[in-house]
């Protein structure tokens, strides 16, 4: 028998090639069109009752509705949850593993963590869910009264005045890391084991300033038990209308935002990201979900895969940068 010339089998491969890239599309589509058939794992990495968990809960119950499907929430916590993200990181890439990622596993713990067990690129970010931001507060002792006045005092007095956070390498503790550069003033770093405990001796005035998270804070600062200085966003926050921000007090760009987003393990069908994307948009369109995460501060944002990567990527360098410069490292 004869056998076939090498131009004939190099053009027989290349049709073949082809054929199988004209069916990939409608495989994907296969996938997407059978997806979901079955219950769905939206992994917390973190305890229940805090925010993110909250935010997860909400997520869930409005995307059972919009996928016809059951979403469960999993609380994986550990590792200021590194734990959890890691678990989904590794998980099969089917749609059935979801991860409520946000600005400590998906963006921080990069540049604080020794051995990070997995990577950005182990992630199809899917959207970004909301925003919130840190909020400079002040005990009710301290002698300055608005941002100026603080940063007119920490000038003036290098080394004298303590911060506290709720643990090194915290958003709120890189966050004052940014400012001390920006601000170009010297604040001694008091970290605590979580924010209800350095909450207690803001109040109680061991410690005079702080960044935290503006839902944690609201009723404090409601409740007129500390003092708002300054919010951490581009805007000002509805929650604290009268409060400026630091970036219209003189420091143009500066921002440290906690965030929320949904994303899946790498490899995710695009059919199944795109259903999800679509879906996601949708429950966040919802009256109640957005009155109650509006009502503690949080502006729901819902934008498309591509706009949350980038985001993401943008984390990454700016919150790299402060904890490099902070020294903060976590084995």
């Amino acid at each position: 028998m004869q056998q076939k010339k090498p131009a004939a089998r190099a053009r027989l491969a290349i049709l073949a090639a082809a054929g199988a890239l004209a069916m990939l599309p409608g495989m994907l589509m296969a996938q997407g069109a059978d997806w979901p058939a079955k219950q769905i794992k939206l992994v917390v990495p973190f305890p229940a009752g805090g925010s993110t968990d909250s935010v997860g809960r909400l997520l869930a119950a409005e995307l059972s509705k919009e996928l016809g499907q059951t979403v469960v929430v999993e609380n994986k916590g550990g590792a200021n949850g590194n734990i959890g993200s890691d678990m989904v990181a590794k998980a099969e890439p089917d749609g059935y593993t979801l991860l409520l990622s946000g600005v400590g596993s998906n963006a921080i713990s990069y540049a604080v963590y020794q051995n990070m067990p997995y990577r950005d690129s182990d992630f199809a970010h899917i959207s970004l869910l909301a925003t919130g931001p840190n909020v400079l507060v002040a005990n009710n002792d301290f002698p300055g009264k608005t941002f100026a006045e603080f940063i007119k005092l920490a000038r003036e007095n290098p080394g004298k005045y303590t911060h506290a956070s709720s643990g090194s390498g915290s958003s709120g503790h890189l966050a004052m890391e940014m400012l001390k550069q920006d601000a170009k003033i010297d604040l001694v770093h008091v970290p605590y084991k979580g924010g209800a405990a350095a909450i207690t001796d803001m109040i109680g005035g061991r410690v005079q300033v702080m960044f935290l998270n503006q839902d944690t804070l609201l009723p404090q600062v409601t409740s007129g038990k500390l003092r708002a200085l300054a919010v951490a966003s581009a805007k000002r926050n509805p929650a604290y209308p009268d409060t400026p921000t630091v970036a219209e007090s003189g420091y143009p760009g500066f921002s440290a935002e906690s965030w929320f987003g949904l994303s899946a393990p790498a490899k995710t069908p695009p059919a199944v990201i795109q259903r999800l994307n679509q879906a996601t948009v949708k429950a966040l369109s919802s009256p109640e979900i957005r009155q109650k995460l509006e009502s503690v501060g949080f502006v729901v944002v819902a934008d498309d895969p591509k706009s949350f990567s980038a985001f993401v990527d943008n984390e990454i360098a700016k919150w790299g940068k402060a904890a490099k410069a902070s020294g903060a490292k976590m084995d």
